[in-house]
């Protein structure tokens, strides 16, 4: 499991296989997230904050980018930056591009985006309808970070990752929580496994349902993970309010570098995210 985010790497957070890629013309994009978008909300739950990446550029009002090079405390290798070429909104989609390129002292670039500051929430059902990249050192995160890391730092803060990807898993996706004795590859954690073929191959919708005391992963509506406290080797640090980040990172130390036949560059389509609060 990821080595995620260190104490140092978090500062940044807090004040963090190789079919032939080409990028996807905007009629091409506006097609895709058409296609089986999913509408209302699952019982028992409204609608409380989404985005649905409907206009021309990322809306600032829910969203801050984040850019550097340092690593992230996982070895990555991209400088993270807020260009276009590597964000952006089109064909109604939020479009995370990572690029090979010199940048910042990187030979990679991509980006990362949070919802610090903007929304944060304790408990809901956080979820987002997503494509993958594919190839080898690739590693798309769809994750929720506590509010609280600059004065609790990682891993006391608590982290939830809601779905991450290894390009050298590609029908895999891992479910992990991070907390104080239970943090990077020690997370607890669950893989899912795609039926058939792979996860960049199509869209699918990542869930992640956080009440008091319990927290359920879900793709496609199939439950594959939870946690409680007595599930965890240590404190339970998750009735506070948490961001959402979404990133594309490039290497590390758990997917690796990529390789000679990882082709750029490649991207992570998000059609929408949704956070649901129970019904009343």
């Amino acid at each position: 499991m990821r080595l995620k985010t260190t104490a140092v790497a978090l500062l940044g957070t807090c004040a963090l296989a190789c079919a032939h890629a080409q990028t996807p013309a905007p009629s091409a994009l506006s097609a895709l997230s058409a296609q089986a978008t999913p509408t209302g909300a699952p019982p028992g739950w409204v609608l409380d904050w989404s985005d649905e990446f409907d206009g021309h550029a990322l809306d600032h009002r829910k969203w801050v980018e984040e850019t550097g090079g340092n690593g992230w405390g996982n070895q990555e290798l991209e400088f993270y930056t807020g260009r276009s070429e590597n964000v952006r909104v089109d064909g109604g989609m939020l479009v995370i591009e990572a690029r090979k390129e010199e940048y910042g002292g990187r030979h990679y670039t991509s980006a990362r985006i949070k919802t610090e500051g903007k929304m944060e929430r304790t408990y809901g059902r956080y979820e987002a309808r997503m494509k993958f990249p594919r190839g080898q050192g690739v590693w798309p995160a769809f994750w929720l970070l506590g509010a609280n890391c600059k004065a609790a730092p990682w891993p006391r803060c608590g982290e939830i990752d809601i779905m991450e990807n290894i390009g050298r898993e590609p029908d895999l996706i891992h479910g992990t929580m991070h907390g104080p004795g239970y943090s990077g590859e020690h997370g607890l954690g669950a893989p899912q496994k795609l039926e058939r073929g792979i996860y960049a191959d199509d869209f699918h919708v990542y869930a992640l349902e956080w009440e008091p005391g319990e927290v359920r992963w879900y793709r496609d509506g199939i439950l594959y993970h939870s946690a409680r406290p007595d599930l965890v080797k240590g404190d339970w640090v998750f009735e506070h309010p948490f961001f959402v980040i979404l990133n594309l990172a490039v290497g590390g130390a758990w997917p690796g570098n990529p390789d000679a036949a990882t082709v750029y560059p490649q991207q992570m389509l998000v059609d929408y995210v949704r956070v649901y609060k129970r019904a009343k």
